[in-house]
C-alpha cells in the first residue's frame, strides 16, 4: 500500500541555497506567536511588535545619556557608587562606555528574546518597560544634581 502512494517532496532541496534561504527567512517570517497557547518552555519567535523596537532603542539612549551624566558629573567630584564599574571610570571613560553600553544591549537583546515568556504572571517584556522607566528617573536625577552642583 505504501509502495502506490505517490512521493510529495519536491525534487529540489529547499535549504540548499543559503541565501535564498536567508532572503525568504527574512521577508516571510511564520512565527508569530507559539504554536500552542498551553507551552510553557521558552519560545522563541521569528516576529517582534514594533513596541520592542521602541523601548529597546529608548533604553539604549537613556543609557548613552546616563553615561554622558556620570562621566560628568565625576569630572565636577561626584563618586561612583558602583564597585563593578568604579575601576572603569577612573581612567579615560571609554573603557566605561562601551562595557555600560554593551552590557545594557545585551541586556535589552535577551529580554526582547524573551519578551513573550510568562514569569510570576506577567510577561518578560514588562521588565523592559520597568528598565525603561528606571533610567528615565536616573536620568532626570543626574539632570537635577549637574543643574544644582556648585561649577568651579
Amino acid at each position: 500500500m505504501s509502495a502506490r502512494l505517490q512521493e510529495r517532496r519536491a525534487t529540489v532541496d529547499r535549504r540548499r541555497s543559503v541565501f535564498h534561504a536567508l532572503w525568504h527567512g527574512n521577508f516571510a517570517r511564520r512565527r508569530h506567536t507559539p504554536r500552542r497557547h498551553t507551552e510553557r518552555h521558552v519560545v522563541i519567535t521569528d516576529w517582534f511588535q514594533a513596541q520592542w523596537l521602541a523601548v529597546g532603542i529608548g533604553i539604549l539612549l537613556l543609557s548613552a545619556a546616563d553615561a554622558l551624566l556620570t562621566l560628568t558629573l565625576i569630572s565636577h567630584g561626584a563618586v561612583e557608587i558602583n564597585p563593578l564599574m568604579d575601576p572603569l571610570v577612573r581612567g579615560s571613560g571609554h573603557s566605561f562606555g562601551y562595557w555600560k553600553i554593551g552590557l545594557t544591549a545585551m541586556g535589552v537583546l535577551v529580554l526582547t528574546l524573551l519578551a513573550r515568556v510568562r514569569f510570576w504572571g506577567k510577561t518578560v517584556g514588562t521588565i523592559l518597560y520597568v528598565v525603561l522607566g528606571v533610567y528615565a528617573v536616573l536620568v532626570a536625577y543626574e539632570v537635577f544634581l549637574l543643574r544644582n552642583i556648585p561649577l568651579d
